[in-house]
């Protein structure tokens, strides 16, 4: 390593070496102090401020010790982590009081979670509000623009996507809510799509207030529930449905007596030939 002194306002040069020892900074520092007839001092840092991240490993410790700080943070404001090594913020995660987190959650970025909320196990969420004392999971997801009032019930196996759940609306079991608004206290049943991608452009569905979607059913956007109206289970539905009223789209059930029994003696026989 070689060091040319320096003069004020011009750039100093500094020639490295080839091997092992080349890059060590404090040898490089100590070099330029001397070369300018100067006195190096050493100040003390944690050693976690300073750290490096030259590879992916190294990327992975800073990670560990983020969480770890965020983690921290959040149970010191009043949430509660069931399992802390098992939950990971992004950090502008913002957090409410008596929150309640259960193992296995991601919080990506922009997320905002209100008091007394309840996540349950296994549960990711980004770019998304989560309104007071709602619940959410286990095993839900929250992609951006999920946004769930107070007292909102999202359960297992849901996807809210660019949605609003207005205030104690429950969307409780293997649904997918995507480009919507469901009114206060609907109550969308097991199995709900809402059908918001044409394979051009997405659409929006609208579900009124105290509305009730039938399980198993299938909302066509543009489309609109008025408030307290009930689609029945298994409904393919394609047009507006006015308020109070109920909706069925589906074939109707044809029933024929004995034809079980009748088609299982006949394929006894033919497999006893």
């Amino acid at each position: 390593m070689t060091i040319e002194p320096s003069r004020r306002g011009e750039i100093l040069v500094v020639g490295l070496g080839p091997g092992p020892d080349a890059w060590r900074t404090p040898e490089v520092s100590d070099a330029l102090a001397r070369a300018d007839d100067l006195q190096a001092r050493v100040v003390l840092s944690n050693a976690e401020e300073v750290l490096g991240v030259n590879s992916r490993a190294e990327l992975a410790v800073a990670e560990e010790i983020m969480q770890r700080r965020l983690r921290a943070a959040a149970m010191a404001q009043g949430a509660t982590l069931v399992a802390p090594e098992t939950v990971f913020f992004s950090y502008d995660t913002v957090i409410g009081r008596d929150v309640t987190i259960e193992p296995n959650v991601i919080v990506g970025p922009g997320v905002r979670i209100a008091d007394g909320v309840t996540i349950r196990g296994f549960c990711h969420i980004e770019q998304a509000s989560i309104g007071e004392g709602a619940t959410v999971g286990p095993f839900a997801r929250l992609r951006p623009g999920a946004a769930l009032a107070k007292h909102a019930h999202v359960g297992n196996f849901v996807e809210i996507k660019n949605a609003e759940v207005a205030e104690g609306a429950k969307v409780n079991h293997l649904t997918y809510i995507g480009d919507a608004s469901i009114g206060a206290k609907a109550n969308i049943g097991a199995g709900t799509i809402t059908c918001n991608y044409d394979g051009f452009a997405k659409h929006r569905t609208e579900i009124g207030a105290g509305a009730f979607i039938g399980s198993n059913s299938s909302l066509v956007a543009p489309v609109k529930i008025g408030d307290g109206a009930y689609v029945g289970s298994g409904s393919v539905i394609t047009k507006d449905v006015a308020d109070d009223a109920l909706a069925v789209a589906r074939a109707p059930q044809d029933e024929r007596a004995g034809w079980a029994a009748k088609v299982r003696a006949r394929r006894a026989r033919d497999k006893s030939k």
